[in-house]
């Protein structure tokens, strides 16, 4: 089992920044793939940033590319996003995933494990 606890969310103004945080405990080793997804009231989870555990790739969803960085500390099991210039339409609840196997980083369905949840709002 991997446990996942986010940080980092809060209100913030457009254009503004803020930097989530996710720290992974349990069985980590098993880990080959940290995500961030997002969803927004009325909407379906969507692919945020994902990067390979142990190195070698980072991916974007196109909404954010540019704005956002996910980056990680193995050191300290955590990985992280940074949100730079955010926009309303950011506004969601994000949540950081696990994925124990290689397949597409983009689809929800194959992460095994799910953090609570941290709110981000982005007034206008």
């Amino acid at each position: 089992q991997v446990q996942l606890v986010e940080s980092g969310g809060g209100l913030v103004q457009a254009g503004g920044s803020l930097r989530l945080s996710c720290a992974a405990s349990g069985r980590t080793f098993n880990i080959y793939t940290m995500g961030w997804f997002r969803q927004a009231p009325g909407k379906e989870r969507e692919f945020v940033a994902a990067i390979l555990w142990r190195g070698g790739g980072v991916y974007y969803a196109d909404s954010v590319k540019g704005r956002f960085t996910i980056f990680r500390d193995n050191a300290k099991n955590t990985v992280s996003l940074q949100m730079n210039r955010l926009k309303p339409e950011d506004t969601a609840v994000y949540y950081c995933a696990a994925d124990r196997n290689t397949g597409s980083v983009y689809n929800r369905a194959r992460y095994d494990y799910w953090g609570q949840g941290t709110q981000v709002t982005v007034s206008s």
